[in-house]
């Protein structure tokens, strides 16, 4: 069951996002040659508990840490520690808040110092990919229609896009239905009505689309070491437009 919001839940989410996108900014700025992903992580959880949420990750069906860091071919859910950051890297950092019984989950890829143009333009392009999966949660649309936006936008930027993993529908937890994978066929799925929200995170890689998940269980990489980018907003559907609940 997809759990409609009333404006008065949209505003405690909007409230949780907001510290998400702090937390984010904060770490843009923080990020260079020689961090370590546990300093990045110390540093989210400080700024988070400081504003008065909780790390949503942290504990999640034993997750040990506050934020997830992704180091080049990792695509989601690496576990922050002391790997330090190199020039020339990319990190895709996932941060999730829980505030007043709410929640807001973000992601960015960030580079690590001046990368190459083929490497600016994977981010430019997952960046995009968000955008247009974004721009159909709208009114009378389907679930589907986000997925399939967002395949084709990956594919006509030359890329390709995990399908192991999928958005998910957020708010009183931080996973709701639906599951909104990042690829399909258009006008399928439940149609799109105001007070629903989701959290839209393509994953796209310069290879291939398969991954696998490392010993750790949870690191999930791509299966031939090709660089991956992952963007996420939490966004809600509203009679006119789609709104981010993550920005400052």
């Amino acid at each position: 069951m997809i759990i409609r919001k009333s404006r008065a839940e949209m505003a405690k989410m909007r409230e949780a996002g907001r510290i998400v996108a702090e937390t984010l900014k904060l770490l843009a700025e923080a990020i260079k040659p020689g961090i370590s992903t546990e300093e990045l992580n110390r540093m989210a959880e400080g700024y988070i508990i400081k504003r008065g949420g909780k790390p949503a990750f942290k504990g999640y069906r034993g997750f040990p840490c506050s934020i997830c860091t992704s180091v080049n071919e990792e695509v989601v859910h690496g576990i922050p520690g002391s790997r330090k950051l190199e020039a020339g890297d990319i990190v895709g950092i996932d941060v999730g808040v829980a505030l007043r019984g709410y929640y807001g989950d973000a992601a960015e890829t960030f580079p690590v110092g001046p990368v190459s143009p083929e490497v600016e333009h994977l981010i430019s392009a997952a960046r995009e990919v968000l955008s247009a999966g974004i721009e159909r949660c709208r009114v009378g649309n389907r679930i589907s229609d986000i997925s399939h936006a967002i395949q084709a936008r990956t594919e006509a930027a030359g890329y390709s896009v995990v399908r192991e993993f999928v958005g998910h529908g957020i708010g009183r937890s931080m996973h709701e239905d639906p599951q909104i994978p990042n690829f399909g066929e258009a006008g399928r799925g439940p149609q799109l009505q105001p007070g629903m929200t989701f959290a839209i995170e393509p994953m796209i890689t310069a290879g291939g689309y398969e991954v696998q998940v490392l010993e750790d269980g949870w690191s999930v990489v791509t299966k031939d070491r090709s660089l991956s980018a992952h963007f996420e907003h939490t966004v809600a559907v509203t009679e006119d437009y789609p709104e981010i609940l993550t920005v400052l």
